[in-house]
């Protein structure tokens, strides 16, 4: 029975470039936790920021979200979900979602 080295070897390789690939990503993940999703919210400059899911269901978040599909359709400029809105109306928004609740 033949072990096969060069296959080993050639994993290894491919595992240091995929790291390599990896750490030369253009894009920094920041952790956004379980139950939670972001969105940039803004006109012209936009800023982060991590809500709660169970914002998708309120009527107010729904129209935001509306207005984010007219504007953009599916095609989101910074890669997730933009709100075209500006950004002290959507911290008033979220000031009173977070009352409900």
């Amino acid at each position: 029975m033949a072990i096969r080295v060069p296959s080993v070897t050639h994993a290894k390789q491919m595992l240091r470039q995929s790291k390599l690939f990896a750490s030369q990503a253009t894009f920094t993940p920041v952790d956004v936790p379980k139950g939670y999703l972001a969105v940039y919210v803004g006109v012209g400059e936009k800023k982060r920021f991590v809500v709660p899911v169970y914002y998708l269901n309120q009527p107010s978040f729904q129209n935001l979200l509306s207005v984010a599909e007219e504007e953009f359709g599916f095609n989101h400029p910074m890669g997730g979900l933009t709100i075209p809105c500006r950004e002290d109306i959507f911290i008033d928004l979220t000031f009173r979602l977070n009352k409900l609740f």
